[in-house]
This record gives structure tokens, C-alpha cells and sequence, in this order.
């Protein structure tokens, strides 16, 4: 037996195993795209995730400056109301003396 009738199956077989080294190379860059690009999108999300922080943290200032203001005004108002009946009070004491 010689050795020229496997030299022909053997060099299709390194050439069909170097392309398909090609395809994996090439499939390989290109996930490592993808891997880039999903790293940009987790580095925006979390640029959104700060500025909801942000804007939570916003909010909950402005609802304590509401329940501020809303607690002074109620206060105001009951003061007022207190006055007003203490002079009516007064008023109605002096009319039936």
C-alpha cells in the first residue's frame, strides 16, 4: 500500500478543518460584538438607573416639602378658626349679659 491514496482525503480534510477554523474565528468576533454591545446597553441602563435614583430621591423631597406646607396650612387654619369662634364667643357672651 502507498501512502498517496490518503495524501488527497487527508489534504481535503485539513482544508475543510481550516475553514471551518475560519467560520469558528469568525463567529467568535462577531459574538465578541455582541458582548460589546450588550456591555453598552448594561452601561445605559445604568445611567437610567441613576437618574430614577435621582429623581426618586427628588420626589421624596418634594413630598415632604407637601406635607410641610400642608401641615402649616391646616395648623393656620385651625388657628384662624379658633380665633373666629372665640370672638363670636365674646360676641355672643356680650349681647346676652
Amino acid at each position: 500500500m502507498t501512502a498517496q491514496p490518503w495524501e488527497t482525503p487527508i489534504a481535503r480534510l485539513e482544508g475543510a478543518l481550516e475553514q471551518v477554523g475560519k467560520r469558528l474565528d469568525s463567529i467568535d468576533r462577531r459574538l465578541d460584538g455582541v458582548d460589546k454591545r450588550f456591555d453598552s446597553m448594561d452601561r445605559r441602563f445604568d445611567s437610567l438607573d441613576r437618574r430614577f435614583d435621582s429623581m426618586d430621591r427628588r420626589f421624596g423631597g418634594m413630598d415632604r416639602k407637601i406635607d410641610e406646607n400642608f401641615r402649616a396650612t391646616i395648623g393656620w387654619m385651625l388657628g384662624q378658626t379658633a380665633v373666629l369662634l372665640a370672638a363670636l364667643a365674646a360676641v355672643a357672651y356680650t349681647l346676652h349679659r
